[in-house]
This record gives structure tokens, C-alpha cells and sequence, in this order.
């Protein structure tokens, strides 16, 4: 068991950014807020037989690379936001920690070392967010509404005047949407505002579990005219938000560097990051490397971010996913970008996809892989069951010379390498992180695998 005074030294971070370090008893100690190579007394706050979770109470021998956070409601005090969690980490050495997290995942799960790797993909460590869910709280207590992140390990709503990582025109609404929710008859039942910034448009979609009488759309209006915002409303699910008032611009991004622009609805799902997001589309696209004479399958498609670039450089490109509704704005973004005749979409359950589904949507000269945190099991076991069998299967279908994995999660990615790399007799040529979230512990990534 830690005693109180008893002076620890933290070894190694966590994958939740937690400092490791074992007591005098050889116990695991897991320590909010501390850095390696620092000495700290700490906490206890829950203790089982082989670890304890701590929070650090004194330090001595502070880390070079312990920085002072800029977010004024950044900390490991009660109350203090949960959206942020390495703030008191030098952003180099962010990067630095999660290269190492992507690479011990790799070896430790799946027995694979990347040939090379990658240089980091990294921007700017603040106001990067164009994308967020804020909580709503009306807190009869405190005699206010709350609006932002949760509380660090709470369900509580942090009480936030604004917000060092949101877009500088988000951070700066916080507390006029704090009046304004405040202001409205149905302040009890707004549960939640979600944030989508495009290249012209801010979105704000709000969360009402009654209907919004006269009164409150109005309040909505005038907000909106007043701050340059634009409107939805949503009673039940994401399908079911729509504009407050029609007319307008529509959300939209774009990829300067392949000439094209796409527009989504604010629920779609976009990258948090609209910087990085066009980096690695074309470090993605360099990787990749599509000719003029190839065929491309891009799976998980969404609404066309990687598809629609791999279009203007290969012969056709097809676009798997596993939603109709990301596959008919992919269709649309298609002809918004005068692309259709290269590029085409399908809707395909890709968590349960098998080797004839995949001889069926024909053989490609390469892949790209943008899956979500479960990874692409499925269609790697496939792939890997499809090349097992290969002498019966014929000349009609070959497996991709070059796939380029995109992941948001480390260790679906080992899992789904070890496939490759063992029982598909692919080799790990490549593979970095991609700093797409500053200042948290989510680490993305991107890989290249070569058919050995």
C-alpha cells in the first residue's frame, strides 16, 4: 500500500495520459496529472490488489518538458474540464508519447515494427476543435446554465467561460450561450449543443426533448443574427436535425490541394480537425500513390473525404460504408466535384463483410483503410481468408499491392496489422501518428502495408 509520505518516481505514462509508478510494495501506481521522471507524493482514490489510482498531492524534480497549462479550467481539482488532459505537457512531448504508445501497440499486440517511421503530422495545439458535443445543464442550485465539457471524471457539467482548444468564434460563445439558454422556457429539457464549423458556416444544433414554442425560436433567431451562427434543431435522433429557418449557406470544407469542396449536415461525421484533416488526406494520398491506370477501394468512405481525392488521380475509385445516408452524401459530393463518372459508392455492412463480398466488388490495385475505434477485423480477416485460398479463386481477382490504414484507435490497428503482416503476408513498410487532437491522450495514426 502507498503511504502518504512516501516519495514515488513515475516511470512512464499511460494510454490516459496517467503517470506510472510502482510503490515500495512493487504496486502498480497510477497518477493523475504527474510526468515521467518526476518524484510525487500522492492520493489514493481507489486501490485493488495489484494497482492503485492516485492523484498527485507534492513534487519535487519537476519535469523540462512540464509546461503551464493554458486553459485557465485545465487541472485535477474537482470541477476542473475533462476535455483536455495533457495541458501540463510540452505539445513536442505529446507527440512524443503518442508515437511511442502507437509503436509499443504494434510490437506488444502484434509482433510488428514498421519499416519506417513516419513523421508526425502536427498543427497548431490550440483552437483546432470544429467539431464538439457540449453538454447543457440548467444547475437550479447555482442559479445558472452550464454549457461545455464534463467535469474530469464526473458527470457534472465543468463551469466554463470559454475554451482554449474550440474554434476562437466557438470558445467565445459560451457564455452568450449560457444567457441564452438561461433565457428560454424549455432551459430543463436542452440537453446538449453540438458544434460543427465549416470553411464559412458555424453550426450550432440543439438537443430539445420538448418542441421549442414561439417564443424560444425567436430567442434562437435573434442569437443567431447577433452572433453569425446558423441553426438546427433536433427532437430525436441525428437524422432527425433541421435548419431552424431555410436558406443560407451550407456547411462545406475543403481540399484545396485536390480542387475539391464537400458539404455535410452538422451530424455527419467530419474530422475534429480541419488542418490536420487536409494534411493527411494528402499525406494519405502520397502514400498511396494512385495512378492514372489503378483501381482504388476506399473503405469506411464517410461522405467522400479520401474517395473524392484518390478520384482525381486513379482510373476509378469505388467508396464502401456502412451507412446509406454518408453513401448518398458521397454520391452528391461526387457531383458537386463533376467526379461521378470516377468515382462510385456502395453501402456495405463492413463489420460483417466475407471473401465473396469482396470478390464480388471486384479486385483493386490498392486500398485505403479509414475505420472506426473498432478497427476493420472483418475485412482483414476476409482479405487474409480470400489469400489463403488464392489457387482457387483464379486470375479474376488479385489482393492490393499497397494498403494505407488511417486509424483513430492503436490497438485495432495492431490487431488488424498482425492479420495483415502474419496470415496475409503483407509487411509494415510505414507508419507515424497524426496529432489530430492536441493536449488528449486519443492517438491517431497512419500506416502503409505492402504485399511482401
Amino acid at each position: 500500500m502507498t503511504q502518504p509520505d512516501e516519495w514515488l518516481e513515475v516511470e512512464s505514462l499511460d494510454l490516459e495520459a496517467q503517470g506510472v509508478a510502482h510503490n515500495a510494495s512493487g504496486k502498480v501506481v497510477f497518477i493523475e496529472g504527474a510526468l515521467p521522471g518526476e518524484q510525487v507524493q500522492v492520493h489514493v482514490t481507489r486501490r485493488k490488489n495489484n494497482w492503485e489510482q492516485t492523484t498527485l498531492t507534492a513534487l519535487r524534480h519537476e519535469s523540462a518538458q512540464r509546461v503551464r497549462p493554458a486553459c485557465v479550467h485545465f487541472g485535477l481539482h474537482a470541477g476542473a474540464c475533462g476535455g483536455c488532459k495533457m495541458q501540463h505537457l510540452h505539445p513536442a512531448a505529446q507527440i512524443a508519447v503518442k508515437q511511442r504508445v502507437l509503436e509499443d501497440q504494434l510490437w506488444h499486440l502484434a509482433k510488428v515494427r514498421p519499416e519506417t517511421l513516419l513523421r508526425p503530422i502536427e498543427g497548431p495545439p490550440f483552437a483546432y476543435r470544429h467539431r464538439a458535443r457540449l453538454s447543457v445543464r440548467h444547475v437550479v442550485k447555482k442559479g445558472a446554465v452550464l454549457v461545455g465539457f464534463h467535469e474530469r471524471k464526473s458527470s457534472y457539467v465543468a463551469d466554463m467561460r470559454g475554451c482554449s482548444v474550440l474554434a476562437p468564434q466557438v470558445g467565445a460563445l459560451l457564455m452568450p450561450l449560457r444567457e441564452l439558454i438561461a433565457s428560454m422556457d424549455q432551459r430543463d429539457r436542452l440537453p446538449q449543443i453540438e458544434v460543427a464549423v465549416g470553411d464559412s458556416v458555424t453550426a450550432l444544433v440543439l438537443r430539445h426533448l420538448e418542441p421549442l414554442g414561439d417564443a424560444d425560436r425567436r430567442r434562437l433567431r435573434d442569437f443567431a443574427a447577433t452572433h453569425g451562427v446558423q441553426w438546427w434543431l433536433q427532437p430525436k435522433g441525428p437524422d432527425s436535425a433541421q435548419r431552424l429557418d431555410d436558406g443560407g449557406a451550407e456547411l462545406d470544407y475543403a481540399l484545396p490541394d485536390f480542387g475539391i469542396s464537400l458539404a455535410f449536415r452538422p451530424t455527419d461525421f467530419t474530422q475534429v480537425n480541419a488542418q490536420i484533416n487536409a494534411v493527411l488526406v494528402g499525406r494519405a494520398l502520397r502514400l498511396l500513390a494512385p495512378r492514372a491506370d489503378e483501381r482504388v477501394i476506399d473503405w469506411f468512405c464517410g461522405l467522400g473525404n479520401f474517395t473524392l481525392p484518390i478520384a482525381t488521380r486513379a482510373s476509378e475509385v469505388l467508396g464502401v460504408e456502412g451507412s446509406e445516408t454518408l453513401v448518398s452524401r458521397a454520391r452528391d459530393n461526387a457531383q458537386r466535384n463533376g467526379l461521378e463518372q470516377r468515382a462510385r459508392f456502395a453501402a456495405r455492412d463492413l463489420f460483417q463483410i466475407d471473401g465473396a463480398q469482396l470478390l464480388a466488388d471486384g479486385a483493386a490495385d490498392k486500398w485505403l483503410v479509414d475505420p472506426p475505434r473498432e478497427g476493420a477485423f472483418a475485412l482483414v480477416k476476409a482479405l487474409a481468408g480470400l489469400l489463403s485460398a488464392a489457387p482457387t479463386q483464379g486470375a479474376a481477382w488479385s489482393a492490393p499491392r499497397r494498403i494505407v490504414y488511417v486509424s483513430c484507435n492503436p490497438a485495432t490497428l495492431a490487431r488488424d496489422a498482425g492479420l495483415l503482416v502474419h496470415q496475409a503476408g503483407y509487411r509494415c513498410a510505414a507508419a507515424g501518428v497524426v496529432n489530430m487532437f492536441p493536449h488528449t491522450a486519443h492517438v491517431e495514426s497512419i500506416a502503409v502495408f505492402d504485399r511482401a
